[in-house]
C-alpha cells in the first residue's frame, strides 16, 4: 500500500492547532518537537495522495486567527519499506514486562519460568511483532489488567494476534476473539494461534468493525483491545461502547501522542472515562472504562 506524507513547520505553540487543522484530509496526524525548539513540525499521513487544494484554506484560516505566515507544506511519497524482512532479521527473542516474545521456530527461552508468558510471533505479512512501541504499550497495559476477572475479550484490529495470545495467556479462562478487516492478517493470525497452541482458546474472524453478527452476539465484552489508526479508532468508538459492557475497561494503541486528542474525544462522547495514558517512543495507549450504572436503592 502506498503512504502518503503531508509535512511543514510551524511555530511550536501552534503546531497542535495547525495539527488539527489537517485531521480530515489525513488518517493520522502528529506534531514533534522539542521544548528549545522555536519550529515544531507537523505530519501527517494518508492512504492517498492528500489533495494541496483542501489543504491550502485549512492552513490559511489557522495561520490568519493564531498570527503567523501561511507554512510551506510538502506532500511526498513515503519509500515502501519490507518490515516483515526487516523485523524477521532483528526477531531475537525479548521481554516485556512478563511476556517474552519469540519467533514460533525458536524454543519456548522461557518455558521453564512459570510467570513469563511466552508469545510465539513471526514477522510476516501482518502487523504486530511486539517491537513496535505501539504494540508493547498495548502489552504493558494489558499486563496491568491481569489481576482483573476476565471473561471475554475480542483484539480488534488483530494482525498478527499478538494482543489475542496475550490475552489468552493472562486470563487463561477467558474466551478471546482476534478479528481484522484485511484477510492476510487474518491468515497470519490462524497460523500464530495455532504455532502457540491456543487453536481452541482464540477464535479468528474476518470483519471490519462491531456490528458483524459474530461479534455483536459474543458480547458484552469485559475487555476490548484494539492497536489500529487513530482515524478508524475514533470512528469506531460508538460500537465499541456498545460492545463493553458496564465496568468494561478498553485499550487502544497505533496512534501517535498528537492523536490522543481526537481519539480520547470520539470515545468520551460515547460515555467512557479515561482510566490512564502511557507514551512509548512518541505512540499513546490509552486505557479507558465505562462506569457501571450506580446500583438500585435496596428497600425492606
Amino acid at each position: 500500500m502506498t503512504l502518503w506524507r503531508v509535512s511543514f513547520t510551524v511555530p511550536a505553540a501552534a503546531a497542535q492547532t495547525f495539527a488539527a487543522a489537517i485531521e480530515g484530509v489525513c488518517d493520522s496526524v502528529g506534531w514533534f518537537g522539542d521544548e528549545a525548539d522555536a519550529l515544531w513540525r507537523v505530519e501527517g499521513h494518508a492512504d492517498h495522495r492528500p489533495d494541496a487544494d483542501a489543504l491550502h484554506p485549512a492552513l490559511t484560516a489557522v495561520a490568519a486567527t493564531v498570527g503567523v505566515a501561511v507554512p510551506a507544506v510538502v506532500i511526498d511519497e513515503v519509500p515502501p519499506r519490507d518490515w516483515a524482512a526487516e523485523s524477521q532479521a532483528d526477531f531475537a527473542p525479548f521481554r516485556i514486562c512478563r511476556f517474552t516474545v519469540q519467533g514460533t521456530d525458536e524454543n519456548a527461552v522461557a518455558a521453564s519460568m512459570p510467570s513469563v508468558k511466552v508469545l510465539r510471533v513471526d514477522a510476516g505479512a501482518a502487523f504486530g511483532t511486539g517491537r513496535h512501541a505501539s504494540t508493547a504499550g498495548c502489552l504493558l497495559a494489558m499486563e496491568r489488567l491481569a489481576e482483573r476477572r476476565v471473561r471475554r475479550v475480542p483484539d480488534m484490529g488483530c494482525g498478527t494476534g499478538i494482543l489475542a495470545l496475550a490475552a489468552a495467556r493472562l486470563w487463561p479462562t477467558a474466551s478471546v476473539l482476534a478479528a481484522d478487516c484485511d484477510p492476510v492478517a487474518v491468515a497470519v493470525a490462524v497460523r500464530t494461534v495455532r504455532a502457540n497452541g491456543l487453536g481452541r482458546r482464540v477464535r479468528l474472524l474476518c470483519a471490519d468493525g462491531y456490528a458483524v453478527r459474530d461479534i455483536a452476539r459474543h458480547g458484552p465484552y469485559n475487555l476490548i483491545v484494539s492497536n489500529i489508526l487513530a482515524g478508524p479508532l475514533a470512528q469506531m468508538a460508538g460500537g465499541l461502547a456498545g460492545a463493553l459492557a458496564p465496568g468494561g475497561t478498553a485499550v487502544l494503541g497505533g496512534f501517535l501522542a498528537g492523536d490522543d486528542v481526537r481519539v480520547l474525544a470520539a470515545h468520551r462522547a460515547h460515555g467512557l472515562r479515561l482510566v490512564r495514558r502511557d507514551d512509548h517512543d512518541g505512540w499513546r495507549t490509552l486505557t479507558l472504562s465505562l462506569p457501571a450504572p450506580p446500583a438500585s436503592p435496596r428497600y425492606g
